[in-house]
Formats: structure tokens, sequence, C-alpha cells
């Protein structure tokens, strides 16, 4: 990899949610940039307007402020190379397209959309793929400019070579060699000003001098396109890499809707608001994205500083990679682990808020240890933890009745337990376990039956991290108080 400092950027259109795949390229720009000491950009290609979702910008800059991908310039910090919204810099590419036009490489196009259409249909018939009949390309210059000066509505189009071949260099998948008379004359810029993403794109990597240009593979069909607008200009071209795509779990082509919403139904998604509000981290997701598309090993536990110490452009892979959510769980439990306590505590709290409880710091302190191990996701804590903050319980009676037995042998079992636990001075595993362990010798029940009703009682649900530690942090006047309320429930069954 050179170690000339890179400018990366990412270029996401406000159209809708943000993405997986927009997450990975972001990622791979950031890391670029951080290792050899560049910039990392953000600019919006909002140009356009039909399908531009309100508020989606703002998703975008927030999805990336969340990933922890700081961009170095952008629509809300500015820069040197702006502005960074392309509805904002219509002028620039109105030169950059005459430039074309008084160059020979571009030309206006006059044909209506109903012209363009019936053509389109008569190809079409004629089994062609559709492309533009070159109608105006061969338009005299002084007519043209004729026509454009009367005010008549026209819009932009790049002069394709028609002979030879235009060679396009990928980094990842070499030359890329296409026959000129295959290429289409495509549209620069529209009737309205704006530009297209052809033209818009290749003029700000131009002007905002970036180096590496990291790119969805849907782009390899334009890409002679967008190497013949550079070479028309003179520039130098940045060096291209167009990612991996990601399949469907199935492994059978791109993720669809249908597989986006029975993702959701199962805890996962592709869009980042979504996996934020799901639980998962910005670590777990930004190491298994990585991962699909780098070659590195498959199960590689990665914190972004050691991601930015071993990228390298050159081990990046262009083969489709399947979304495996199952290694997402695996990820992000793993960098769920690495947290320190304060850090998970803080992370936690936001879910226990959420759902109306008070929640106390030390607490939430004490009771990492106990169930760091058993979180998948973060709002996995809400399945371990609610019942250290709530005054009481309320289990569900029948999980009262131990299995075997009755509810009135339940409630002896649970009498004789509020006996032992409060002749204790306190509730510490040390003073509870040992006296506990004997009752269920001298009894004739199981240590399922009895821990599994003081369980129930203590924590309202059959399955909670280790009883005796829960009951220390929970104290003994609350589970004395637990363990009575779970009396009454029992009591109340059998005496109906």
């Amino acid at each position: 990899m050179s170690i000339k400092p890179a400018r990366t950027r990412i270029a996401p259109s406000p159209t809708g949610h943000m993405h997986l795949g927009t997450a990975r390229t972001a990622l791979y720009d950031y890391l670029l940039a951080k290792k050899t000491g560049g910039q990392f950009i953000l600019r919006i290609e909002d140009t356009d307007l039909k399908r531009t979702v309100p508020g989606a910008e703002q998703e975008i800059m927030d999805g990336l402020l969340w990933l922890g991908l700081e961009y170095d310039e952008g629509p809300d910090l500015g820069g040197k190379y702006g502005p960074y919204r392309q509805t904002e810099r219509r002028e620039i590419y109105t030169q950059h397209a005459k430039i074309l036009i008084d160059s020979g490489h571009a030309y206006p196009c006059f044909c209506m959309p109903e012209k363009l259409e019936k053509t389109r249909q008569a190809q079409m018939k004629r089994k062609e793929n559709p492309h533009y009949d070159g109608t105006c390309r061969v338009l005299a210059p002084d007519e043209a400019a004729k026509r454009m000066a009367n005010g008549e509505a026209y819009i932009v189009r790049f002069k394709m070579p028609k002979e030879g071949v235009t060679v396009a260099r990928d980094h990842l998948r070499g030359d890329i060699i296409t026959e000129n008379k295959q290429l289409n004359d495509y549209v620069l810029l529209k009737s309205d000003g704006l530009p297209t993403y052809h033209l818009a794109a290749i003029v700000d990597d131009h002007e905002m001098q970036i180096t590496h240009v990291l790119r969805g593979s849907e782009w390899l069909g334009t890409f002679p396109l967008h190497v013949n607008i550079v070479r028309a200009f003179g520039w130098e071209e940045p060096i291209w890499i167009h990612l991996s795509v990601f399949l469907k779990p199935s492994g059978k082509g791109k993720m669809s809707k249908r597989e986006t919403a029975a993702a959701i139904k199962d805890g996962y998604s592709i869009f980042i608001k979504d996996m934020q509000e799901l639980g998962f981290t910005p670590e777990g997701v930004l190491n298994w994205s990585a991962l699909m598309g780098w070659g590195v090993a498959e199960d590689e536990v990665m914190t972004v500083d050691q991601m930015i110490e071993r990228f390298n452009i050159d081990s990046l892979t262009a083969s489709p990679a399947a979304i495996n959510f199952q290694k997402l769980d695996h990820f992000n439990a793993t960098h769920i682990r690495l947290f320190t306590t304060e850090d998970l505590a803080a992370r936690l709290k936001p879910y226990f808020t959420r759902e109306g409880l008070n929640v106390n710091d030390e607490v939430l302190l004490k009771i990492i240890p106990l169930i760091r191990e058993r979180l998948v996701t973060l709002d996995d804590c809400l399945a371990f933890g609610t019942f250290f903050f709530r005054e009481d319980v309320t289990p569900n009676p029948e999980d009262l009745i131990a299995k075997g037995l009755d509810a009135k042998q339940s409630a002896q079992i649970a009498q004789r337990v509020y006996q032992i636990l409060a002749e204790q001075p306190d509730i510490s595993h040390e003073r509870c376990e040992s006296p506990l362990r004997a009752y269920v010798e001298e009894s004739g029940f199981n240590v399922n039956q009895v821990f599994g009703i003081l369980r129930v009682a203590i924590t309202g649900q059959k399955v909670s991290p280790p009883l005796f530690e829960s009951m220390e942090i929970i104290g003994r006047e609350k589970c004395l108080q637990r363990i009575k309320n779970a009396i009454e429930i029992l009591e109340k069954m059998f005496n109906k």
C-alpha cells in the first residue's frame, strides 16, 4: 500500500435507511484514511430529488457517528473542498458539462421523453438492448448552440467512443475490457440542470482530490463510462475499488424486501438504525461487516484500532459474501465480553430506564459480572436484570410449583426457606447456601425443586443469573418480602 495519505469518501444518497453496504464501505474508507494519515469525507449525493427521503441525510450522519466512523469533512462540518451536498454544487456541474461540450466529448440532446420511449420500445421489439440512437450526437455544433440559445429544453449526453475498447483498471479485479460499440451515450446533465451520478461523482471526486474510490460492485456496469469521463477531462484517475456484493443468508441473490422483513422478525436487520435499536454494538457490527470482503480469518475479533493497524486494500476480496446473522451474534457477544464493567453499565442503563425502571448505578455495576456472559445483544439485559431494579416481582403462579409437586408442597418449601433465611443475620452467599443445602438433604426434596421455587420467588422468572449472588445484591429485606409474596400466591392456589 502506498504511504501517501489517502483521501477517501463515502457518498450515499439520502433515499432511504442507511444499510450495511454503506456502513462497510464507510469502514473501509475510514480504515484506509487512518492507516495512511489521510482524510475520510462524507458527501451527500442528493440530486435525485424525487427519491430523496426527509430525515435520511441525518440518519446517515447519525449512523456514522454511532459506528464511530468520524469523518473529517462533510455537510455539517464544512471543509476546504465544500459544499458537500451535490444540490449545492449545481454551478460546478454546469461548468464541467460545458467544458465537455466545448471539447467535443459531450453534446446537448433535444430529444423529448416521448421520442426516447418510442425508440426504446422499437429496440426491444427488435430484441436489442435499449440505448440512445444518437439522433443529436450528429447535430452540427452551430445548430446545437443555436437551439440552446433559443431556450429549447435539452439534456447533456456524454459522447462515448464507438470504436476500439475501453480498458478500466479495478484494484481487486484487474483490467476490465469493454468493446466501445456496446457502450451508451449516458446522460450527464438533466433538463433541470442537476447532474446524474455519472457526472457529479466524477467531478466531485476530482474536485475533492479523492485518491481512492471504494464503492459497490453495482457500478461495474458503468465503470467504462466513468473512466472515459475522467480521461476526457485529462485528469489523473483515482484507484478504483469495487467491493464484493452482499448475498442473502442462503447465498442465492441479494437481500430482498422479503428477506429483510423476515430478518427483522428474528431480531436482525441490514439497516444500521435497526441494529442499534436491536441491541447490537458498533464494535460487533463493524467487526462482522469488515470480514465480509476482507481476506482475514472469518472469526478474527478486532477492535477498530486493530483493524487500522492491519488494513490493506490488497487484502480486500471481490468474492460475494453471504450475510450470516449468527456470526453477527458471535461478534457482538464477544465484544460485549471485552467491554469494561463501567463501559458496559453505561451502555445497558438506557435499556433499563426505557422500561421505566429507576436504575441505581452501584447496583448496575454489581450485576454486570453476573449477566455479561449471558448477553448476545445489549437488550438481552432486560431478560436477566430488570428484577434487580423493581420493588417487587409478580411471578407466574404456575412457575412457583416445582416439578413433581403440588401447590401445597411448594408452599411448604417456600415457608421453610423463608424461615431459614430469616434466621440469618445477612443474606450473603456464604451465609445462606449451606443451611439451604442442609434443608434439601433432610427434606427429601431435590435441589432443583427447592432452589427453583426460591429463584422464581426472588426474580419472578425461571431463568436468571446466579441465584445467591443475585439475592445478595437485592438485599435481605427485599428478598424475604418476595418469598413471603410467593407463599401467599401458593396458598391462594391450594385454598381455592
